[in-house]
């Protein structure tokens, strides 16, 4: 029989460690802090899956209020320490499930990361989830990266370094202090792309509170103004690029190219093992295809990963967001 056990975060992290199990930042502590900076977010409980005395997964959530209502959210989580099987996964959704239902009657539903789809899964309600990403292998030097990387890679970035005339550097620092050299690019970007982006000051503390050893800024400029920036999440010798802007005028410029490669080589630097560039098109996330020419041209590997879906735990209220949801799509069409 599955139990779930709520623990604090020290007894969370130390099972991790003790099973061998890279936790992935978003279910760290000092993640929960800075995201519960952001308003309508609050650490909720770290959860402890076993079967017996045998440690199956873990699970940290955060609590989101927003439009009236709260659900959980588990980033990149159960973490597994045995293999996911589709029955252990869906013995363990079952679990916290029913822990969730007794302990936060509240939740509409959790949203966690689920590699098989099952009659517990719905597609999430919002945000665009993704089930493969490209993984950098940070191993050796600036010629091994280059080996690794498709022909057309080798290509673009070499001829990249030779005609952009970007200069790149870790701006971490200066970013933590005043991010308003930054943020107008990622307007621009969403203005491009289609979204509205975050407030300036969610950058600006999520530099601050996650510190230079979890959270770098790396940026481009030309004749001194920034032209194009990422900032890299770390943890346990892996990176992630977590957000990425780019000013419009110079998207001709190949400034990606010389940005991500300086990033490769200073997260090597560093000691880093792997370089996640987070989410690329597939199947099940077609709206993503567009990224795939400039991610994919890094390396030949494609990882699979469990993709975000929700778990509803008050079935009516889960039901009739799904119906919201698909009427304001009605009438957003109706509009065009």
């Amino acid at each position: 029989m599955l139990t779930v056990s709520a623990v604090d975060f020290s007894t969370f992290e130390n099972e991790a460690k003790a099973h061998q199990v890279s936790l992935p930042l978003e279910q760290t502590e000092i993640w929960a802090k800075y995201q519960a900076t952001v308003p309508g977010r609050e650490a909720w409980k770290n959860l402890v899956i076993k079967d017996g005395s045998n440690l199956l997964a873990l699970v940290s959530f955060m609590d989101y209020e927003t439009h009236g209502y709260h659900f959980l959210r588990a980033s990149h989580a159960p973490v597994w320490v045995v293999d996911c099987t589709e029955q252990h996964e869906k013995e363990v959704l079952n679990a916290v499930k029913d822990f969730v239902k007794k302990e936060f009657p509240k939740a509409v539903f959790m949203r966690m990361a689920v590699e098989h789809k099952s009659s517990l899964t719905q597609p999430v309600l919002s945000t665009r989830p993704y089930d493969a990403t490209v993984v950098i292998d940070l191993a050796g030097g600036e010629d091994d990266v280059f080996s690794r990387m498709k022909k057309r890679g080798r290509r673009d970035v070499r001829k990249a370094l030779r005609e952009c005339p970007a200069i790149c550097a870790d701006e971490t620092e200066q970013a933590s202090q005043s991010f308003d050299e930054y943020y107008p690019v990622m307007q621009d970007t969403g203005r491009r792309d289609h979204f509205v982006p975050a407030p300036q000051k969610d950058f600006e503390q999520m530099l601050r509170m996650l510190g230079p050893n979890h959270c770098r800024l790396y940026a481009a400029r030309i004749d001194g103004v920034v032209v194009s920036w990422s900032i890299v999440t770390i943890n346990d010798m892996r990176a992630t690029r977590y957000y990425a802007a780019m000013a419009t005028e110079v998207m001709r410029n190949h400034v990606s190219e010389v940005l991500v490669f300086h990033e490769i080589l200073d997260l090597q630097k560093c000691g880093l093992v792997d370089y996640d560039l987070m989410g690329i098109g597939s199947d099940f996330a077609p709206s993503l295809l567009g990224l795939n020419e400039f991610k994919t041209k890094f390396i030949d590997r494609v990882v699979d990963v469990a993709p975000d879906r929700d778990v509803p735990v008050n079935t009516a209220f889960y039901k009739a967001l799904q119906l919201m949801k698909k009427v304001k799509g009605l009438v957003s069409k109706v509009r065009k």
